[in-house]
């Protein structure tokens, strides 16, 4: 099985404010909102859902595809995927453009403030599924694009009877309701965090039991409460956090945990170790700056994986790699 990661590739531009964002806002006024936070430092930071998923893929030692489109400036961020371990040969370059930008702003309770420039990934409707010699054995990944992108995207998977994992996150707002449906119904799989999932059921007009039961299953982040994985609509089972040695930046421990899900979904690994994978990786991200700082090898990270799960002697098949 071989992973198509699809979506964003960005540059984040990562700031940190000495104080809280709830502090300076006052909810009698939010008709009238007008604020700026000095900031005391920024990091400019390689990022974009799909990069983020797939270096932390290539961590584990596998070799995902990655399928978007990014700028004129991707040349150094491209050497250093590939340098993880990522196939970078489906990424498109936009001449003209630049690569997304992710202009975040985390305060001391780690709440966000962000702005996202699409630059070349508005472009990423460019691109085929039909052009990628997709088999049903592999899986592609859906996750926030360009909002036309992401429908033809699943559409044409489904035309073509590829399994596809649709995880639209950040973009559930910027998608048609009737269009994110259609995407639900034919995906493999669903990926949201718990607010995500809400959101969903709103503009797609399903219960929760609904978009559970349309796909073989579902998983749902909780942020500091781990996560729920769903198989056939029904609760298989919830997967705590992964103590962190300390906490330095939240950004991308999302995408760090879909891609530690991953590396077990293709061994065939069953689906709440998949989870404890995943909580694992990001775990490993919440520790370092940025989405693709975090740097370990594959026995370090069964080893720790050891010390919180049971994994009955499963993960030593991705060791032997």
């Amino acid at each position: 099985m071989s992973i198509y990661l699809t979506g964003s590739i960005a540059y984040d531009y990562l700031m940190t404010f000495p104080g809280y964002f709830k502090d300076h806002i006052l909810p009698e006024h939010l008709d009238s909102i007008s604020l700026s936070f000095l900031v005391d430092e920024m990091t400019k930071q390689p990022g974009g859902v799909a990069a983020n998923i797939a270096y932390t893929l290539g961590l584990l030692c596998e070799k995902p595809k990655l399928v978007a489109t990014a700028g004129m400036d991707f040349k150094d961020y491209r050497e250093t995927l590939e340098n993880a371990g990522v196939d970078t040969s489906g990424v498109r370059i936009i001449q003209g453009k630049f690569t997304a930008s992710f202009f975040v702003n985390t305060d001391l309770s780690n709440a966000q403030i962000a702005t996202f420039y699409a630059g070349a990934m508005a472009d990423a409707a460019q691109i085929s599924m039909r052009d990628l010699g997709l088999t049903p054995e592999d899986l592609v990944v859906i996750s926030p694009n360009a909002p036309d992108a992401m429908i033809k995207y699943a559409l044409e998977c489904q035309e073509l009877g590829i399994p596809y994992i649709f995880d639209p996150s950040q973009q559930i707002v910027r998608l048609d309701g009737a269009r994110l449906k259609e995407g639900i119904l034919g995906a493999k799989a669903l990926f949201a965090n718990e607010y995500e999932f809400e959101l969903l059921q709103k503009h797609c007009e399903m219960t929760a039991d609904e978009l559970l039961s349309a796909v073989d299953f579902a998983v749902v982040t909780l942020g500091e409460q781990g996560s729920r994985v769903y198989e056939h609509g029904q609760l298989l089972g919830e997967v705590p956090v992964v103590p962190p040695h300390q906490i330095v930046d939240p950004t991308g421990v999302g995408d760090a945990y879909r891609g530690g899900f991953l590396k077990g979904y293709v061994h065939g690994l069953d689906l709440l170790l998949c989870a404890q994978m995943g909580a694992l990786a990001a775990t490993y991200c919440l520790e370092e700056q940025g989405t693709q700082s975090q740097c370990y090898l594959t026995e370090d990270f069964v080893a720790r994986f050891r010390t919180i799960f049971d994994d009955k002697g499963a993960l030593d098949a991705i060791v032997s790699e």
